[in-house]
């Protein structure tokens, strides 16, 4: 079974930065699509930036110029590289791979982790 798992999260101050990242667990053929997904509470779940294999990148408007998504050296890794933190990107945070076709496992999945929690204090 293939599974997403994220690491990084944390407390962190105003202004500062965090680092996460997100890797697939088993043998798969390369992610196309990977990104992340953020969940605050009493909001909708949002989504922060996606990145594709041919290296197009796309944000969404309240992390553009602060986040910075971008493929790991290692195979299906992902990181999101959090500057310039507000106490409104406090949320847990989800790796996300779309619906793909897998021939190793005979499958089309769409891929989540299990969240990391971001906490930015005021």
């Amino acid at each position: 079974q293939v599974q997403l798992v994220e690491s990084g999260g944390g407390l962190v101050q105003a202004g500062g930065s965090l680092r996460l990242s997100c890797g697939a667990s088993g043998d798969i053929v390369n992610i196309k699509t990977m990104g992340w997904y953020r969940l605050a509470p009493g909001k909708q779940r949002e989504l922060v930036a996606t990145t594709s294999s041919d290296g197009i990148t796309n944000y969404a408007d309240s992390v553009k110029g602060r986040f910075t998504i971008s493929r790991g050296s290692a195979k299906n890794t992902v990181h999101l590289q959090m500057n310039s933190l507000k106490p409104e990107d406090t949320a847990v945070y989800y790796c996300h791979a779309p619906r793909q076709y897998y021939p190793g496992l005979g499958s089309i999945l769409e891929l989540w982790g299990q969240g990391t929690l971001v906490t930015v204090s005021s």
